[in-house]
């Protein structure tokens, strides 16, 4: 490697996948290196680009006449999207504090994107939401009486008393969850890691920028729905989404 990777202007001119497998190959050792500035710029600007994509996908599925709602038979509107609040860095902050190390690209996601909950119905796609729509919650803004901040800690307490395999921070429950019916554990970030990119386990494991590419790819539904008119509607949803 280069005395300067030059990573940010590399990433603006296009060389994404080059510069990601750069400094995931410095693992956590990025933090202490002379570039941790670069790769933190990086990080906060996949993170802008990430929000624009949602408030796309937003717009474009509200104009289309799509219900955001709870995954429960009553089917509660829903605000899909919450920007960060003002006490969203002091939360970045506890999270490190709490869980020893936080990849960057997470941290950025708390600061620069916030929650997102695409859960809902298409009116020309009505198995939407068995299609795992994108679901990334960290700082609980749709939960007011809830403390997701509680919940990661008693999530995390309860591990470290019986340590078997990996913690993972939950931050959206599985696609069977999404369309309200019984599936599997949550979806989440593995922790503790320090390095640029952490592991996203889903239906399977996988950088949480290549999956955030993956469902943006899909227009925000990435799983087959089993229903023909999903196409249509993806087509639609992904025109001229940002690659992170």
């Amino acid at each position: 490697m280069t005395s300067s990777p030059r990573w940010f202007s590399r990433y603006q001119d296009g060389q994404r996948a080059e510069v990601w497998q750069e400094m995931r190959q410095l693992g956590s050792a990025v933090r202490e290196s002379a570039w941790a500035g670069e790769a933190q710029l990086v990080c906060d600007e996949m993170a802008r680009r990430a929000r624009h994509n949602i408030e796309v996908i937003v717009e474009r599925l509200s104009t289309a006449g799509y219900r955001f709602h709870d995954n429960n038979d009553e089917q509660t509107a829903v605000q899909p999207h919450y920007p960060p609040t003002a006490g969203a860095p002091e939360l970045a902050t506890w999270l490190e504090e709490r869980f020893g190390a936080v990849p960057m690209t997470l941290l950025s996601w708390v600061r620069i994107v916030g929650d997102v909950w695409l859960v809902g119905t298409h009116p020309e796609w009505p198995a939407s939401a068995a299609a795992d729509p994108l679901v990334i919650g960290v700082e609980g803004s749709r939960y007011p009486d809830f403390s997701l901040r509680d919940y990661f800690d008693e999530e995390w307490t309860a591990w470290q008393g019986d340590p078997v395999g990996t913690f993972l921070l939950p931050l959206a429950p599985d696609r069977f969850h999404k369309d309200n019916v019984s599936g599997g554990g949550p979806y989440g970030v593995v922790l503790p890691d320090g390095c640029v990119d952490g592991l996203f386990h889903a239906e399977m494991t996988m950088p949480f920028v290549s999956y955030l590419n993956w469902v943006f790819g899909d227009g925000g539904f990435p799983w087959p729905s089993g229903d023909d008119r999903q196409w249509a509607v993806r087509r639609d949803l992904n025109k001229g989404l940002l690659r992170l």
